[in-house]
């Protein structure tokens, strides 16, 4: 048993860090998630600073978006040209995936300054491409309403999880302590 503990130890390590970092980071989610009312319809803060800069990109290009508490959900309402286009949910936030993010450059870690500046410098990417990416999928769903679907379910996703997955392979290749470092002369 001690052999397999031996040859796997690389990959233990990494998975311990991993879920270690992932259930920690959840956890402090879940728990701030927890000061807000879902019975009263109270949406999170940073929920809210979502639905805020992405009107605000969109008011880059037009004058008619506007945001609004929803009634009778845990969501912002979001308008375009007077219309309502999309739900701005605590699941758009990206959080969930900058801490899946992190996590998985934890477990891969290289040099700890390496590490912090490149967990600030992706989670911040992430965000800045969700609120883009949220404010083409507002834009793209009042042109096309009936592609609803594939707009919210199937592109929009790839591009912010494909963004992910990109940070992690540069991440891996180049900075992490399995990188593979070039020859000397």
């Amino acid at each position: 048993m001690k052999e397999y503990f031996v040859k796997y130890r690389p990959f233990l390590i990494f998975l311990g860090k991993f879920l270690l970092t992932y259930a920690v980071l959840t956890l402090v989610y879940q728990s701030y998630l927890g000061q807000y009312d879902k019975a009263a319809f109270e949406v999170d803060g940073f929920t809210k600073s979502v639905a805020a800069q992405t009107k605000g990109l969109m008011g880059v290009f037009t004058d008619n978006v506007s945001v609004q508490a929803h009634q009778s959900q845990s969501s912002m309402k979001l308008f375009y040209n007077h219309k309502f286009v999309a739900r701005i949910v605590e699941g758009c936030n990206a959080l969930s995936v900058i801490i899946l993010f992190v996590a998985f450059v934890v477990a891969f870690s290289g040099k700890w300054k390496a590490t912090v500046l490149f967990i600030f410098g992706g989670s911040l990417l992430i965000h800045v491409l969700n609120v883009i990416r949220i404010a083409v999928l507002a834009f793209a769903l009042y042109q096309f309403p009936d592609q609803e679907e594939l707009l919210h379910g199937v592109i929009f996703p790839l591009f912010i999880y494909g963004v992910v997955f990109i940070l992690w392979v540069i991440w891996v290749n180049k900075f992490s302590l399995y990188a593979e470092k070039p020859a000397q002369k």
